[in-house]
């Protein structure tokens, strides 16, 4: 019998955080035993639950139509298990699939140990040459920013894709958001040839970490539209951004990424929005410009492309950017490393904006 304990973070209600202890089930054969090295919290999917915004807490999901439903909700306190950017060192196992010693990426969340089945439980085995923190971007975090760069690229060149900078490379890029996701996505562009990325953001201290990744930056205000395209010129009456990722889920946001765009311009969206769009007009730009907004959800990539771009290559992909420049990730994006035993209060500051982070790591 197994007598192995894990701490875990449960939410048992909004703004009420604490860490439990669960008893681990049994290692199957072909099982897989980790304990957790790192564990990267997500300032916005997950303060969502803390919040009580997220919309699983207040309908029911049927993925069948693709719609939420009045009724019991999907989701219900206390919620256990969030969180996706985990890396966990093998200490035991059951399956060729992975060695005891290897340190793998996951999405079991923020649990001090974890029982995987690797038929149910995706994984990824970690270069010897990365860095273990940067480790917490491999299994999820970076895909989404993947994903945003391989929807642009499937835009421009729908089904004949043949790289993930298709839709970058060469043009003029810009980022609205500098948190996690705008500065990995960014980085992304930077990395696959992009002409020019700029980053716009309304905080002058996410700016500055923007910039020393390597991008060009400009603050969110009512100018920013007009001095982007004043700078970025196409032909006449042809100016703005080829592509803008949108990676803060504001609708202020989404509607000065709108505004930055030449006309017939693509909007690719990372964002997740919890509240309305008052902010977005539709009969604005959108309309007399006649743009597009594309939702680059990670469930799915751009349809057509699934055969050839799986969750696997956009970690392969995200690999590849973390060992060409992993280390100013590492020295400007995380910016705040605790242990297991503060994350309650830790998250609780996030949720009620007593405390400010970019990328917060929990280990031990």
């Amino acid at each position: 019998m197994n007598d192995v304990l894990a701490e875990t973070l449960s939410i048992e209600a909004p703004g009420e955080i604490r860490l439990v202890e669960e008893k681990l089930p049994d290692l199957p054969d072909g099982g897989f035993m980790v304990a957790t090295t790192h564990s990267g919290i997500s300032a916005g999917t997950e303060l969502t639950y803390v919040k009580g915004t997220n919309p699983y807490l207040g309908a029911s999901w049927d993925p069948a139509l693709g719609l939420f439903l009045e009724g019991a909700p999907s989701v219900s306190y206390p919620v256990r298990g969030i969180g996706y950017m985990q890396v966990g060192l093998v200490v035991e196992t059951r399956t060729r699939a992975v060695a005891e010693g290897a340190l793998v990426a996951m999405c079991y969340g923020h649990r001090t140990a974890y029982v995987a089945d690797p038929m149910a439980d995706r994984f990824v085995e970690l270069p010897d040459d990365l860095d273990p923190m940067l480790g917490i971007y491999v299994a999820h975090m970076g895909p989404i920013c993947a994903n945003g760069l391989l929807h642009a690229a499937h835009d421009l060149c729908g089904p004949a894709v043949q790289g993930l900078g298709d839709g970058v490379r060469g043009r003029r890029v810009a980022v609205v958001g500098a948190g996690v996701v705008g500065l990995l996505t960014a980085m992304f562009a930077i990395s696959e040839g992009a002409a020019e990325v700029v980053v716009v953001d309304e905080t002058p201290e996410r700016l500055a970490i923007a910039a020393a990744l390597g991008a060009n930056v400009l603050a969110a205000d009512p100018e920013t539209a007009v001095e982007l395209k004043r700078r970025w010129r196409h032909g006449p009456n042809d100016r703005g951004a080829d592509v803008v990722f949108q990676c803060r889920g504001q609708s202020r946001a989404l509607a000065l990424g709108l505004r930055l765009l030449r006309p017939q311009g693509t909007l690719v969206d990372l964002a997740f929005y919890t509240q309305g769009a008052d902010e977005v007009r539709l009969g604005e730009e959108f309309h007399h410009n006649g743009l597009t907004v594309r939702c680059a959800q990670i469930g799915r990539v751009p349809r057509g492309l699934a055969h050839a771009w799986d969750r696997e290559r956009l970690s392969h992909e995200t690999i590849a950017l973390l060992r060409r420049r992993g280390s100013l990730l590492r020295r400007h994006v995380i910016t705040d490393v605790a242990r297991f035993a503060e994350a309650p209060q830790l998250m609780a500051d996030l949720a009620a904006g007593r405390r400010h982070t970019v990328q917060a790591v929990l280990c031990d």
